[in-house]
């Protein structure tokens, strides 16, 4: 089983595409330390079954994190269909 971790905060490119925008996604662990992984890590861990990541969105909600494919193939993070239109990861603030 995966090891659940809450994204509170990403370091964006100065790309436009949604796809390209992420470069990294950090949070805080249970001790309570900062971490920091790179897009293209995070991706092979959740593919891997080693981390599942969610955000809290705008209401306080809980959404899963997930893999998406660009039509040419690249991927990508993104939320799951929620309750609202804004884009949950991109609002996040930077990562330190």
């Amino acid at each position: 089983m995966a090891d659940l971790h809450e994204i509170k905060c990403i370091n964006k490119s100065d790309r436009y595409n949604i796809h390209e925008r992420i470069l990294s996604i950090g949070g805080i662990d249970t001790e309570g330390k900062r971490w920091k992984l790179s897009l293209a890590d995070a991706i092979v861990g959740i593919e891997n079954n080693k981390w599942a990541f969610y955000v809290n969105n705008s209401y306080g909600q809980k959404v899963n994190v997930i893999i998406a494919k660009t039509a040419t193939g690249n991927k990508y993070l993104r939320t799951e269909a929620d309750t609202t239109e804004k884009n949950n990861l991109l609002e996040l603030p930077e990562c330190n």
